[in-house]
């Protein structure tokens, strides 16, 4: 009889033991779980060459989710799930996040796993809200600025902290005009990609529109993003003073680099996408000493806010936030307030959660002020309003031109 139940205890101790440690994942993150809070979930490139982009939302997401947690009010579980940049491992990340259990989504990071996930997200009604996955084709049915076309119908349940693509070429351009950067100029973009081509899509049609000389326009493919010698050389035969980028920091990294070794040195003018060049493992940072970008932050802004975040981001990764960790930051204390403002509680259905978000940032009365904005406000679209601030790096920082 001993014997029997020594076995079984052992028995029992055994099943405990794999209850207690059999969920564990390595591509997730998630703060103190209170017994009643919402699981918001996310997906990034955590590795491969976006994965500056991911790991920027996922640390910072976190440190929000902790703050938010920390004043015993609203409480949230976070997980984050790598996609690699990817859309199929997105949309495999998704489905993972969503038998978690998660009510509310932060997007995918990057655009092209953000309009698979948004597809998914939309036919589940789960509220998507993304910080940096910026093409209007990740909303749906939004109305090209040029044109006023719609090209597919509007996914009504998911919005961007982020600026759009066409809003950021025409800002470019704008910008560009305004300060007088370049006489002669010339276009560097990737063209199987929605991010830049979205970007440059508006960016010449508002050039056209202001009579920015564009003197050469040349574009590569992820399968040619290793050699830029034909594009940069044609820019320079074209006596190009000024190349817009507008593309990930990653290729952009390797065009300074490629520039530099003909003894090519014009201006460059990037978006939201180049903000991580500094980070690039082996990349001369000296190389982009002068180069200039839109971007709705800047971790050397002098309000209080954004420098609390600065000091907590530096102190637990070791490195200085970039902009997509400020609008990440900012995604998930816009849902906070948004959740507070509909009464909203955690028992709630995903499905029940969304209809009350997507009622709180369509609302005229909801506004939002963060690190990246005051004031911002959705549209019925799901794009939002703020200013971008034009930036300029020197001696290896961010120092706004405004």
């Amino acid at each position: 009889m001993k014997k029997f139940l020594s076995i079984m205890l052992a028995l029992v101790l055994a099943l405990g033991c794999l209850a207690g440690c059999g969920e564990t994942a390595s591509t997730s993150t998630s703060g103190d779980a209170a017994a009643a809070a919402f699981k918001i979930g996310g997906t990034g490139p955590l590795t491969g060459g976006a994965a500056i982009y991911g790991t920027a939302v996922a640390n910072a997401a976190k440190i929000a989710v902790d703050e938010i947690n920390a004043k015993g009010g609203i409480q949230f579980e976070l997980r984050f799930e790598d996609d690699a940049h990817d859309a199929e491992k997105a949309v495999n990340a998704y489905n993972a996040l969503k038998g978690w259990g998660m009510q509310i989504f932060l997007g995918s990071v990057t655009s092209t796993p953000g309009v698979a996930t948004s597809a998914q997200a939309n036919a589940d009604n789960i509220f998507f809200l993304t910080p940096s996955g910026s093409s209007t084709d990740v909303l749906g049915g939004v109305a090209d600025p040029l044109t006023g076309t719609v090209s597919v119908e509007r996914k009504s349940n998911v919005f961007q902290v982020c600026f759009t693509d066409p809003n950021q070429g025409l800002a470019s351009a704008q910008y560009i005009a305004d300060k007088a950067l370049g006489e002669k100029i010339a276009v560097i973009y990737k063209n199987d990609d929605v991010y830049s081509t979205g970007i440059y899509n508006s960016f010449k049609a508002e050039a056209d529109k202001l009579g920015l000389n564009i003197v050469s326009t040349t574009t590569f493919t992820t399968d040619s993003q290793n050699d830029f010698s034909a594009q940069i050389g044609k820019a320079k035969d074209a006596g190009a003073d000024l190349i817009f980028l507008p593309m990930y920091y990653d290729a952009a990294s390797l065009i300074l680099n490629q520039a530099n070794a003909i003894g090519y040195a014009p201006k460059f003018f990037g978006v939201d996408g180049m903000d991580g060049i500094l980070a690039v493992e082996g990349f001369d940072t000296s190389l982009a000493e002068g180069v200039m970008l839109l971007t709705p932050f800047a971790a050397d802004a002098e309000d209080e806010a954004t420098k609390s975040f600065v000091a907590k981001y530096e102190a637990a990764y070791g490195e200085t936030p970039n902009q997509f960790a400020a609008d990440a930051y900012d995604a998930v204390y816009a849902i906070a307030a948004a959740l507070e403002k509909a009464g909203a509680t955690p028992d709630m259905s995903a499905s029940d959660l969304c209809d009350a978000l997507v009622a709180q940032f369509t609302s005229a009365e909801f506004s939002f002020d963060g690190l990246t904005g005051a004031g911002m406000k959705w549209s019925a679209t799901g794009e939002v309003s703020k200013d971008p601030k034009g930036m300029m790096i020197q001696g290896g920082k961010y120092v706004s031109m405004d």
